[in-house]
């Protein structure tokens, strides 16, 4: 999807949709309670153990959302009201519709609705994923800050990760677990957002260091696979989680979605045609998808595995989640096009000017 500015980057909604289909899988493979496949059971392939603890694909968003306004707002000078206004305009309308059809689902009460909606802002209540809009948007009142300090230093903004493992230590020694907060709240999401703005800034370290990515990508995906033996999101031994291994399970994510998005936005060039395009659609229709498809996706995987494929291993149910995913994917067309995109012709330009670069200056002696 382009920007106000016409700005577009097509290997950026490549990984959009990857997020997309990592968040459905994990939906489709266990629903929230181990059906059709139970947790614990990480596919021999460790790589594709991130799509049986697809969870990981939120971190994959919030990654993207640090990366994408840091590249957009580079060296530029900014309206923040306009921007705001902006963000509002492309979350709000489908959060609210899908707010609104889940009351009508549960048969709430116009004030418990209201109630949900006021409270989500703060609290993780906002259904269907809706909690992460909300970390969100938090992340957007704290941009200005950490775009200045990475304008002092490209590092700088790596303190705000500092200081978040600081509390999320704390509360591990004083409540026994920081899964909830680590995973539902701005305390553990902001390290993704600051790595992703911090790598924007070292991304020309990473262009086309091939075998550096391949080698962080197998160490990431083993040790996700060992996460996910250990009994992954939800069987660690327990829910919510004991394992100190979520003060850090954040910023290790981070840090290499990262590294990630710089180096497949800076080592290739994608035309906006052929399977390029195809895989920037799905990119393009991801919030759609994402928000959606709470709705069908449990119903989608009892119904074949009922019916159509018995859904007894990782592969047979990966490859059963691909197919339901693409059955998703006009229904998130017409979402984008007909819901999301007529709020975006509402949208504002925010970006005033580039600031001038200054030269070095050379000290004497």
């Amino acid at each position: 999807m382009k920007s106000s500015s016409g700005s577009y980057f097509v290997g950026l909604d490549h990984l959009r949709g990857l997020a997309a289909f990592t968040v459905f899988t994990w939906h489709f493979l266990h629903s929230i309670d181990g059906h059709p496949l139970p947790f614990a059971h990480p596919p021999n392939f460790f790589p594709l153990a991130v799509l049986d603890e697809g969870h990981v694909g939120v971190a994959l968003f919030m990654t993207l959302s640090g990366y994408l306004f840091a590249k957009l707002l580079d060296g530029s000078r900014f309206h923040y009201g306009w921007f705001l206004w902006n963000r509002l305009l492309r979350l709000a309308p489908l959060l609210l519709l899908v707010i609104a059809i889940d009351a009508l689902r549960h048969r709430d009460s116009l004030a418990d609705t209201l109630e949900t909606l006021a409270s989500g802002f703060v609290l993780p209540v906002w259904p269907n994923g809706g909690w992460s809009i909300a970390i969100e948007t938090q992340f957007y009142l704290v941009l200005p800050l950490i775009l200045l300090l990475a304008a002092l230093r490209g590092w700088y903004p790596l303190l705000i990760v500092a200081a978040a493992l600081g509390p999320r230590c704390v509360l591990f020694a004083r409540l026994g677990q920081v899964q909830t907060l680590s995973h539902f709240t701005i305390v553990g999401r902001i390290d993704q957002f600051v790595f992703g703005i911090v790598f924007y800034g070292a991304r020309r370290t990473l262009t086309g260091r091939h075998y550096v990515m391949t080698t962080a990508a197998l160490l990431f995906t083993y040790g996700y696979y060992l996460f996910d033996k250990a009994g992954g999101f939800f069987l660690m031994p327990a829910y919510p989680s004991p394992s100190p291994v979520w003060i850090v399970l954040p910023t290790i994510e981070g840090a290499f979605f990262g590294a990630l998005i710089a180096f497949y936005d800076t080592s290739f060039s994608f035309a906006n045609r052929g399977v390029s395009w195809l895989l920037a659609r799905i990119g393009t229709y991801s919030y759609s998808i994402y928000l959606l498809h709470v709705f069908v996706v449990f119903d989608l995987a009892a119904f074949i595995g009922a019916h159509l494929v018995r859904i007894d291993t990782f592969y047979v149910g990966l490859a059963c989640s691909a197919g339901a995913f693409l059955l998703l994917l006009p229904f998130a067309a017409a979402s984008y096009h007909f819901f999301e995109l007529p709020f975006l012709k509402f949208r504002r330009t925010y970006i005033k000017a580039r600031i001038p670069q200054r030269s070095p200056v050379h000290q004497p002696g």
